[in-house]
């Protein structure tokens, strides 16, 4: 691993980083807040997941976690969304799929497949390198993240209930399995056998029986993704109908951007401390 770089902040220090991955086969960047605290203690560790056309920057220059985190001792770790590189496969012309958009899934059709491993990635190599050499409590995980990262936090924890204490999204991707954005990108990632699909959408989950016990979304009513690619009201239909308990928040007159990200990130950290903690 190499430091990019590290700055005092919030009476901690962020940091940047990266390392070769063996689950890409690229360098992967990203970056970590570490709250000051006592010597050899460890520290419970939240981990965001951005969006669309995001690397790990996005939050770290506009997410305003770093008072929250530091006030909770929490770690905030934010990753990158895909794979870097020359040797990359890209779609260039598209936002919405390629690097800056790899959906937290691990591909299986060409040429994705070699290096779009990022359910990998976020699940076990990065947890394991933050072992190594940052002072977190992988007891103590929980994970959140916006929009296709929001889908990623979702999928993850539902997958994984007993590694993350607690998971939250902003504006997530709840059902990709029926939305443009998803059906382009797990078409082309995973193929067309649609029952593969279902390991990456929320919904399919939580119906197929996948069970978290704290899960919190945020949602703005005046996000022009909402009713196209979001549609927050299938997610809430599935919980209600598993009898599953999500605490699901339209917030009026907000959008899509870091203005709301940031308007209810402390909220999110405290969130997540309470469950850390207990």
């Amino acid at each position: 691993m190499e430091t990019i770089s590290e700055t005092r902040s919030h009476g901690g220090v962020q940091g940047v980083y990266t390392h070769r991955s063996a689950e890409t086969g690229t360098e992967m960047t990203f970056a970590v807040f570490v709250p000051d605290h006592e010597p050899g203690t460890k520290l419970p560790v939240l981990t965001y997941l951005s969006g669309l056309t995001c690397t790990h920057a996005n939050v770290m220059e506009k997410g305003e976690y770093r008072a929250a985190c530091a006030e909770h001792g929490i770690i905030f770790v934010a990753p990158d969304t895909s794979p870097r590189g020359d040797d990359v496969p890209d779609a260039a012309d598209e936002y919405d799929f390629g690097k800056g958009a790899g959906f937290y899934v691990d591909a299986t059709q060409e040429p994705w497949a070699k290096h779009y491993r990022m359910r990998s990635y976020i699940e076990s190599e990065l947890p394991a390198l933050l072992e190594e050499h940052f002072p977190v409590d992988l007891e103590r995980q929980s994970i959140t993240g916006h929009s296709m990262g929001g889908h990623g936090a979702l999928t993850i924890a539902l997958r994984n209930p007993e590694r993350y204490r607690s998971v939250s999204a902003f504006s997530p991707i709840v059902a990709p399995s029926q939305v443009p954005w998803g059906d382009k990108a797990l078409s082309r990632y995973l193929g067309e056998d649609r029952a593969a699909w279902r390991e990456y959408d929320a919904v399919a989950l939580i119906e197929d029986g996948a069970r978290v016990d704290h899960m919190l979304v945020d949602q703005g009513t005046a996000d022009n993704f909402l009713e196209e690619q979001l549609q927050t009201h299938l997610f809430h239909d599935a919980c209600s109908n598993a009898g599953m308990k999500a605490d699901i928040r339209m917030q009026e007159g907000y959008d899509h951007s870091y203005f709301f990200i940031s308007t209810f990130t402390e909220d999110h950290v405290a969130w997540h401390a309470k469950r850390l903690s207990a």
